[in-house]
């Protein structure tokens, strides 16, 4: 993992602030040059810091208003191929390996409960996966956020 200095931790707060502002802003905003700030987004990016760069979309507004989590359980020798089994299953937004009695947690979106109980079959069928739980989402309380972390890391810098 890359060692970030305070510039680099201004710059990603400048982005955690405002994730669509252009390299000219954030040039402007770090008193840098539109070249440096190029350079650094691209160091950035090719040492892992930048997770993604796909659009958060509601999925509610795709059609798939439930939200649930599955607790998974699998035989443990089969988790590579189980994982890419489950990277098939479209319901499947994110997912997460666990340590402790849970395997792996998925986030699923749905359409109902029917589709939920059919995307439940979906991954028992799975084989090696050999029990699921169901928790069922009542609501986002805190959205996914790094801007306190990189707030601590400024203080640690």
């Amino acid at each position: 993992m890359p060692v970030l200095d305070r510039t680099d931790l201004e710059l990603l707060t400048a982005l955690a602030e405002d994730p669509r502002t252009t390299v000219v802003k954030l040039a402007d905003r770090l008193r840098l040059s539109r070249n440096t700030i190029q350079a650094r987004m691209a160091r950035l990016e090719q040492t892992g810091v930048f997770e993604s760069y796909e659009r958060s979309f509601s999925t509610e507004v795709l059609g798939f208003p439930l939200q649930a989590f599955i607790s998974i359980g699998v035989r443990q020798t089969e988790l590579p191929r189980i994982i890419a089994e489950l990277a098939r299953v479209p319901e499947i937004v994110q997912a997460h390996g666990l340590s402790g009695s849970i395997d792996l947690l998925a986030r699923v979106a749905c359409r109902d409960a029917r589709h939920l109980f059919d995307t439940d079959a979906r991954i028992l069928s799975i084989d090696g996966v050999e029990r699921t739980e169901t928790s069922l989402a009542m609501g986002e309380v805190i959205p996914f956020r790094v801007a306190g972390l990189i707030g601590l890391a400024r203080r640690e810098v």
